[in-house]
């Protein structure tokens, strides 16, 4: 076996997908960010955040220490290891006090592109993380095939051979998505993508004591996302990501919305 190169990095976390659970390393989830040494893209796979130390479980716009080394099973170029008990949190830039130019300073820096660039990028050498500035969105939900209850079941039993029991986290029962345009790109018809974003799912799981109904619910979640994508009072941004397995799919890992 490969022995992987591990190296200190900095790193601003700006993606945490929703947990899922996985044969090989139990429930794990997808982090991405940027590398403040070199400025590019990382992505960090697999992260069983729920079994960290409470201290080291980072939010979004945290800047983590930790020691990375490129996967040697990911042909993808932003994709690392990670020592999850070398991760330390140095800081968090929250959205006061200037926190919306901090994090525009470091986002921003890397270059915005469109998701019809992406997918010839990813042709051509694999890129698989960026930054794009979509057009004309929209926001739809639809009901999520049953999974595999066996292999979810098979998946957690395994994480408890070696690590603590925990309650399996639960599947949201419904999908959300984007439908965008790029701006950039005359010949755009549209593209519509899966949102895997923490955060949403964790909305509708929180959301569900405030209101009586499904059917409410789903409207306050629809009318909440459709606000971070408001032009009229944010200049919108989507943070975009490939499937190791289904490198032609691309989906929206977060959306970095600053206000105008």
């Amino acid at each position: 076996m490969k022995t992987l190169d591990f190296k200190s990095r900095r790193i601003l976390i700006v993606v945490k997908a929703y947990p899922t659970p996985s044969i090989s390393y139990g429930e794990t989830v997808c982090c991405a960010g940027i590398d403040l040494d070199i400025f590019q893209w990382i992505r960090l796979y697999p992260i069983c955040f729920r079994d960290l130390e409470h201290k080291k479980q980072f939010k979004k716009y945290s800047i983590v220490e930790a020691e990375c080394a490129k996967a040697s099973d990911d042909l993808r170029p932003e994709s690392y290891r990670i020592r999850e008990n070398s991760i330390r949190i140095i800081d968090h830039i929250d959205t006061k006090a200037g926190g919306w130019e901090r994090r525009k300073e470091i986002v921003l820096s890397l270059p915005v592109k469109s998701l019809c660039q992406l997918i010839k990028e990813e042709e051509t050498s694999n890129v698989s993380l960026g930054i794009i500035k979509p057009e004309d969105i929209s926001f739809h939900i639809k009901k999520r095939p049953r999974s595999d209850s066996v292999k979810r079941e098979s998946a957690y039993a395994q994480e408890g051979l070696f690590k603590k029991h925990k309650d399996p986290i639960e599947e949201i029962p419904y999908k959300f998505y984007f439908r965008f345009r790029c701006p950039s790109e005359p010949g755009c018809a549209s593209h519509i993508l899966s949102i895997l974003d923490w955060e949403i799912h964790q909305s509708y799981r929180d959301w569900r004591s405030r209101y009586s109904t499904e059917e409410e619910l789903l409207s306050k979640i629809e009318e909440k996302w459709i606000s971070l994508t408001d032009h009229g009072k944010k200049d919108v941004f989507f943070y975009i990501g490939n499937l190791h397995r289904f490198p032609k799919t691309f989906t929206v890992l977060g959306i970095f919305c600053p206000p105008l």
